[in-house]
Parts: structure tokens; sequence; C-alpha cells
């Protein structure tokens, strides 16, 4: 069997070598467009950042390893340019010259391209896209060569805040423009609004909700237009707006395409010519928790797909199906940011009813010195199926989401949350887990234990009939709290029930939610009907900032002076 491989990074890479395990008789050609394969595209902001010092550190797999040891026959700065299905043949073009190579069966693991959209100056010098190695070589050389100063990044997802801040650690001013009012899509707001603060605490201008229109030349530097609002002065620009699959060679070939252009295939990545395969950034998968059609331009993805492939096409049934959970993972300076399954906005679009809840744990034991406090948001069914969690903090974010991430995959509850044994050393993690603490509160707004209410509420409460209560100490209130609450202490709460309006509904709240939950335990027994603000005045405050942006009043519904 000969096996033709388009595309030579995380999926191409890893069909190559796990189809080699699996049959030691295939002949397999591996077609790599650039000089490099399998380089470590996720690593590429900190070679420019300086945390990756040298470039050879960037390769992750030469191609003479796959040449020696899994006897891939490796054709790097070889770009295949056309199929014909009739004949079962590629064109390959390289410096020399150009062929044809016959196949059995031929995967496709072209990736995605960075987008670029036809702005006026766009192609101007010290305008740039991240894909691969040459690209970041290319920034690289530039910033030296120029002795760039100030830089603007266009775009606030995944890379886009990875350059912005790799980009401040390597000296330069950055802007960073994001057309939506928050980075990083895959969070909710709220959640988004911390890393906004960090971002804007380490010295990048963060401008959201701003176009850019296009571009100038400014003496040796450029000028970045935008819409209804001040144009920004720049020595490079980098271009982070998104990645479109690269599915021209699919299209070119008459194979079905799917969402957004990319290339349609099942359940054993067959596209619609079912000896042509197809993995990675440029195919269509499925979420596991909608059912529903999506793209999922991840790295981890790409690497199961590949061995699913390579399992497919020696006729075993792939470990790995394209559904996928979504779960990504990024830095933003001090902070990490962490999310899996499923966010609000996509739970409202799929029409899945869903709960949530916030609690702010110390990554470890708080008598032990060096915890630091994180904020994780939960959200589940009324049935108590975990649907997704977000998650920011300095330490221990990944664990905690990775443990969550599990749950899901495995169709857990927060039940089993609540009752997950983990590790638990006091250096490490609490008696109590963040992921238990988690499904700890969840569980209690199932069982009726505590009713809640979130900071997007505050707006609607009726001062004619809804009493705001602060249950923290007197100094926290005198730190700063929510407008138009009363201050009674939980330690005092029992003795100064007289104090609640009788008949009107108690919302009340605490630092961070656990003494409210007392509180409105507390209450609830005395015959009141009474509401816990999730993840109490910490909540407010984070979301606070970002609500009175969107509405013009703050999360009390008070005007803004």
């Amino acid at each position: 069997m000969k096996v033709l491989i388009v595309g030579g990074v995380a999926g191409g890479a890893g069909a190559a070598t796990r189809l080699r395990r699996l049959d030691e008789n295939a002949e397999i050609i591996l077609f790599e467009k650039g000089p490099f394969i399998s380089y470590a595209n996720c690593g590429l902001p900190y070679y420019i950042g300086g945390t990756i010092q040298s470039r050879e550190n960037l390769l992750v797999t030469k191609p003479e390893l796959l040449r020696k040891r899994f006897c891939v026959d490796v054709r790097t700065e070889s770009e295949v340019t056309a199929i014909d299905r009739a004949a079962k043949t590629v064109t390959v073009v390289t410096p020399e010259k150009t062929y044809t190579e016959s196949y059995d069966k031929l995967i496709l693991s072209p990736g995605a391209s960075p987008k670029k959209p036809n702005w006026p100056g766009v192609d101007s010098k010290g305008i740039f896209t991240i894909r691969n190695v040459p690209d970041t070589c290319a920034v690289d050389d530039y910033i030296r060569e120029t002795c760039a100063k100030k830089a603007v990044v266009v775009g606030g997802g995944f890379i886009g805040v990875e350059m912005a801040e790799n980009l401040t650690d390597r000296g330069l001013t950055v802007t960073l423009i994001e057309y939506l009012p928050q980075v990083l899509p895959p969070f909710d707001p709220e959640m988004a609004a911390i890393l906004h603060k960090t971002i804007r605490a380490h010295g990048v201008n963060l401008r959201l909700g701003t176009a850019v229109t296009g571009f100038e030349p400014n003496g040796s530097g450029l000028r970045v237009l935008c819409k209804d609002a001040e144009a920004e002065e720049a020595d490079l620009v980098i271009l982070c707006i998104g990645v479109t699959p690269d599915s021209g060679l699919a299209a070119a070939a008459g194979l079905e395409l799917g969402l957004g252009g990319s290339i349609a295939v099942n359940d054993l990545f067959q596209t619609s010519d079912p000896d042509i395969y197809a993995v990675g950034d440029a195919i269509q998968v499925r979420s596991r928790l909608t059912g529903a059609d999506t793209l999922l331009p991840l790295a981890g993805p790409a690497n199961r797909q590949g061995r699913a492939v390579a399992e497919s096409i020696v006729g075993r049934t792939p470990s790995h199906t394209r559904d996928v959970q979504g779960s990504s993972i990024l830095k933003v300076f001090e902070l990490t940011a962490a999310s899996t399954g499923l966010n609000e906005k996509q739970l409202k679009a799929a029409g899945i009813p869903f709960l949530k809840t916030y609690v702010h744990p110390a990554s470890h034991a708080s008598y032990y010195p060096g915890g630091k406090q994180m904020t994780l948001k939960l959200l589940f069914a009324p049935d108590g199926k975990v649907l997704g969690a977000q998650c920011a903090g300095e330490d221990g974010v990944d664990k905690r989401i990775d443990v969550i991430a599990a749950v899901i995959r495995l169709g857990g509850t927060v039940y089993d949350l609540e009752d997950m044994e983990l590790c638990y050393a006091p250096p490490y993690s609490s008696a109590k887990d963040p992921v238990n603490m988690a499904g700890f509160t969840a569980a209690n707004i199932l069982r009726g234990d505590m009713k809640v209410f979130y900071c997007e509420d505050l707006a609607n409460l009726n001062p004619e009939t809804d009493f705001l209560l602060d249950a923290r100490t007197p100094m926290e209130f005198a730190q700063g709290s929510i407008p138009g609450a009363v201050n009674i202490p939980l330690d005092e709460l029992r003795n100064r029930l007289d104090e609640i309006p009788a008949g009107k509904t108690v919302y009340e709240f605490c630092q961070v939610g656990l003494r409210g939950h007392i509180a409105s335990r507390i209450l609830m027994q005395h015959g009141f009907d009474v509401y816990n603000l999730s993840g109490g005045y910490k909540s407010y405050a984070q979301a606070k900032e970002l609500y009175e942006k969107k509405t013009g009043v703050d999360c009390t519904g008070i005007p803004r002076k």
C-alpha cells in the first residue's frame, strides 16, 4: 500500500509515524511545502519573546529521524498543487522540478492559514502574520534589523494575546487592538475581564471594540487606521485575527467542503472520496457536547486525528473520532487562563438549559505559604451534568481544568466533582480541592440548599421589594461594597434579624460566597426568601468594569457619574 501525506506538522507527522507502527510494509511519502516538519507552532510566540532562545528548539522532529527510524520518505520544500482523483496521482512542485506521484491512499493535513483581510496597505513592509518558523524568524529579524520599539497586534485571540505578552517581554511598547469587546472568545466576558486587568497592568494598551480599517506608511513605520477612533503608530504590526482552513487543494479536487470552507470528513476521517482522508485544522469537527459541526484549530485534536487516520487506513476502528471538547489554555503574563467544554454563549446558541457557579479558592492550603487565589466558573445542566468550566489564576489552573475536562469527557456530574478524591498535601492543594468546592456549590444549588443570583441580576433589584445585605465585616464593608447594601456581619446576623425588613426578598453577599452560603442557610431557616451572590463581592468587582462599559450603568443599575 502506498500512502501519500500532504502536510508535515502535527496531523501529518503523527499519521506517518502511527501508520509505520501499524504497517511495516507500507510505502509512506510525506510532502511539506516548507523547509521544516513537525515544528512547535504553539511555541512560536515564545521565541519572539526570548523564552525559547534557539530556533533549533522549535523543530520538534527533523526529517532525518522520520527517514531513519520510521522509513518515511520525507520531502520538504515540495508543494502538492493538484490531485487527479481519477488517476490517483498528485502533482508536486519543488524548486527544481514538477512531477506526479501515484497513491493508493492520500491524507490531507494542510492546516489553516492566518486571515489577512484586503485592507488598504495590508501588504506594506512591517506587517506580518504568524503561521510557521520562517514567519517567526522574519519577525525576529525585522525587530533586530530595524530596532523596532513599538508594535501593534491586531486581534485578541490566543495568538494575539501571546504575541502581545512576548513583544512586551522583549521590551517593545505594545498596543493590542480587538474588534470585540473582550479578548479570548472561548471565555465568558466576566472571566475575560480578569485577563484585561492583567494585560493592562503590564503596560499593554488594550483597545477593545475597535475596528482596524487599513494601514498607511509613516516614515520608517506605519499608521494603523481605526474606524471612528484614533490611529495608532507602529514600527511593526502583527495580524492575529484568526485562521481559515487551508482547503484550496481539496476544493480544486472536487471534494466536499463543510463549515467555513473546511474539508468535510466522516468518523473514519474519509473525505467524499473514500481513498482520500483529511485531518487537522483544515477539517470540520463535531462538538462532543452539542453534536453540531464546528472548527477547532488546536494541536491536541490534530495529533489525535493523525493517529486515528492511520488506524482507519489499515482497517482498524479509529481510537479517536472527530468529536472535540474544546479544552484550551494560555499564559497571560503571570496568569494562566484555561477552559473546557462550552461557554455561556455557546450554550445559549445551542438552546441547552444551564446553571452556573463561581468560586475563588486558593491553589493550595491557605496556611501553607505561596497559595494563589483563582477564579473558577462552572457551567452545568439542571440534572447536574457538567457542561463547561473556565478558570484564571496564577497557580494550579491547568490541574483543575484538566480534572473537569476528564469529568466532562466521561459524562460526569457536579456530584462527581464534589466526590472526587484528588491528591492533597498542603503545598499542592486543600482537603477540599477547588474542584470539590465547585462541585459543592453547584450541588447546593441543585439540592435547594442555596438559591443564587449573579452580578448581572443586581440591576433588576427593586428597593421597594428587595433588601441587599453585605454579610462581611465592618472593615471589609468600609473598603468598598455594592451601592445600596446594608452591612450586617455574618457573626452578628442571628441577633440582628429584626433589622431585615419583613416581606422583602433578601439578596446577600460576602467576599467570595462561602460566608454568604452560611448566611443564606441561617436566613432560610428563619423564614426569609434569600439569594446568595455566586462568587461574592470578588465576582462583582471583577465584572463591574465590563458591565459598566457595556451598559453605561453599574451592576446595581445606578448611572455612572
